[in-house]
């Protein structure tokens, strides 16, 4: 494990610098110290979904912090691109997809299931991005936001209309719709009204590191809850955040989190 972890340590410290001389960014310079240490490189080390694994949360931290800086009302500031821009992009792109793929000889149910499929992004990837460039508050960036938002959210119907595509007809369920929608009501609820006293009371007790495991805790319990209910992990982090980002802690959780958000995305980049 120390030797695994050493690899790791040492080819993001050789190429991080080298990608970021060569105006590349620190993302490409993360893909690039995988495939130099991976089974298709040096073959240092071979068992790459092993750390993928446990390096997504890197991602799921990134759109917590993400939440922490959006207040609600920004939030609701972002509804018409989320829903405008956001849906426009995702129709739009499956349109387009789908209709390559038919030309190339799908039938139209396989076409619109691989046009939606390929109309979403890599959140992680285009966040992180951003957020490197300081782009994150400018239009371009809160766009790009608005977009992945919609993406996430539009996994709900795209899951749902499955059981038609596959020829099963009336077995469309309106049950994993309304649970999903009951779960994010929940959480934005339940945070709003017990998790601010509850890191209020944390605050009091004067221990950084229970403060910590409790901000670890709110996000690995909103990941837990999203996943149970089909939605993504990234999603129930994001609300996590948003729940919390008009809290008088939010600086305090930003700070906590940082360490954690930053290695553990670079290991997944790497993985």
């Amino acid at each position: 494990m120390l030797i695994l972890i050493a690899l790791l340590l040492l080819a993001s410290v050789v190429m991080i610098p080298l990608a970021r001389r060569a105006g590349l960014g620190a993302v490409l310079g993360y893909l690039m110290a995988g495939v130099a240490i991976g089974p298709w490189g040096l073959a240092l080390i071979t068992d790459a979904d092993a750390i993928l694994h446990f390096a997504e949360f890197g991602v799921i931290l990134l759109l917590f912090v993400i939440g922490l800086e959006l207040k609600p009302s920004r939030l609701w500031e972002l509804r018409k691109p989320v829903f405008g821009l956001g849906g426009a992009q995702v129709l739009f792109t499956a349109l387009a997809i789908g209709g390559i793929a038919m030309l190339l000889g799908q039938g139209w149910q396989r076409a619109v299931v691989i046009g939606f499929a390929l109309a979403l992004s890599s959140t992680a990837m285009v966040l992180q991005t951003l957020a490197e460039s300081n782009q994150l508050t400018d239009r371009h960036g809160r766009d790009g936001l608005a977009v992945l938002l919609f993406q996430d959210i539009s996994v709900i119907p795209m899951l749902a209309i499955l059981p038609l595509l596959a020829g099963e007809a009336g077995k469309v369920e309106t049950g994993p719709f309304l649970t999903a929608v009951a779960a994010i009501v929940s959480l934005i609820l339940v945070g709003r009204k017990v998790l601010h006293p509850v890191f209020g009371w944390i605050a009091t007790l004067g221990n950084r590191e229970t403060f910590t495991a409790a901000a670890l805790l709110v996000v690995v319990g909103a990941t837990l809850l999203m996943e149970a209910v089909g939605l993504s992990a990234s999603l129930g982090a994001f609300l996590a955040g948003v729940v919390l980002a008009d809290s008088q802690y939010r600086h305090e959780l930003e700070a906590d989190l940082e360490p954690f958000k930053g290695l553990l995305l670079g290991l997944f980049f790497m993985a």
